[in-house]
């Protein structure tokens, strides 16, 4: 029995550990923010480089506010997304990243250098929501990909309601992006030269709540995520016939609006 307890008390720490190092990435993220000089160093580096190998287009970038509380809500198809959104906001953007990705220490520095943080996936991940609710209050961008993971092939798949809780919780405008383009970049270690397109849409106001209910989350990121399939339909992207009715109600809203 001693020596049982005295191995579960070995074994403890080291499963512990990796939760105490994603708080403190999560509490880099909120003290110590984005490295300037490295996001600066980088981006002048990716935008050509992207501009010229991937003959990228950016389009709707006036529909990015460049001060204040920003929520970007995207489609997800590859490692690049958060990269090639980040060249289409005119300041720095923060964003959820898987928890593995902060394994290796190396690649954790950088990633959390450019303002992501990690989130356990499918363990209702409460303090990764509340680093990014934090990160709105405070007047900073927040990119969010409500599928929660990558969808590569064919349509886009279901978003999940953690964007509309932000959405409501703190009253920041949310931005519909779609990403196309960037599944077919990766072979291996190979990147390969292929057209990626992105486009962002009006920002999209909803009223603040203080606690949202499930069903009202639920709600609001339907119609988010309409709009993100407008902007996903526009740049030629497959659709679910499930997104048929939504895409054509938003189409017709941003219609009676115009």
């Amino acid at each position: 029995m001693d020596a049982k307890r005295s191995k579960q008390a070995t074994l403890g720490p080291v499963r512990d550990a990796p939760k105490a190092d994603l708080g403190s990435f999560r509490e880099h993220a909120l003290g110590s923010g984005v490295n300037p000089v490295f996001y600066r160093v980088l981006r002048s580096l990716l935008v050509p480089f992207f501009l010229v190998y991937f003959r990228m287009r950016r389009i709707g970038r006036e529909h990015l506010p460049r001060t204040g509380p920003l929520l970007l809500a995207s489609n997800h198809r590859s490692f690049l997304d958060p990269f090639v959104i980040g060249t289409v906001a005119r300041r720095p953007v923060y964003y959820m990243a898987k928890r593995e990705l902060f394994e290796k220490r190396w690649q954790a520095w950088i990633l959390n250098a450019l303002g992501a943080f990690p989130v356990d996936r499918g363990a209702g991940d409460g303090d990764a929501m509340a680093t990014a609710r934090a990160i709105l209050e405070r007047g900073d961008c927040v990119v969010v990909f409500p599928e929660g993971t990558r969808v590569r092939p064919g349509p886009l798949g279901a978003p999940r309601r953690g964007v509309g809780r932000l959405a409501l919780e703190t009253g920041a405008p949310v931005v519909p992006i779609a990403v196309i383009g960037t599944e077919d970049v990766r072979s291996g270690w190979r990147i390969r030269p292929r057209r990626v397109r992105v486009r962002a849409g009006r920002p999209l106001l909803f009223p603040t709540v203080e606690r949202s209910s499930p069903n009202l989350a639920a709600g609001v990121t339907d119609r988010i995520w309409a709009c993100v399939c407008l902007q996903w339909e526009w740049l030629g992207g497959a659709k679910a016939p499930r997104e048929q009715a939504a895409v054509e109600s938003a189409e017709r809203e941003i219609s009676n609006a115009a």
